[in-house]
């Protein structure tokens, strides 16, 4: 899977690594709904680490289409949540049954 974090550029994760991905977006999601600023900035910046620890980052000239696009370290509340509104059950889809 590709995934693109905005300002960063893009990784390939394989699949292996999309369980413990969606657990740290699991988290992400939990701190957004209690409205935890603190914990939604280690949520996020745990998954961004994850994505880059799990991933091989592509050539900043491949052209790869991206399957995922994560927020940067930065983003606000406000920009991930209008991101999730796009996704509907968080950053990283589950895994199918």
């Amino acid at each position: 899977m590709i995934m693109r974090v905005m300002g960063e550029g893009q990784f390939k994760v394989g699949d292996g690594h999309l369980n413990e991905l969606n657990r740290l977006d699991d988290e992400l999601l939990t701190a957004l709904e209690a409205g935890d600023e603190t914990g939604f900035r280690a949520a996020l910046g745990n998954l961004l680490e994850a994505v880059r620890k799990f991933g091989t980052p592509l050539p900043d000239d491949s052209l790869e289409p991206s399957d995922l696009i994560l927020p940067d370290a930065e983003a606000t509340v406000e920009e991930v949540r209008e991101m999730l509104r796009d996704e509907g059950d968080g950053l990283i889809p589950g895994l199918p049954e």
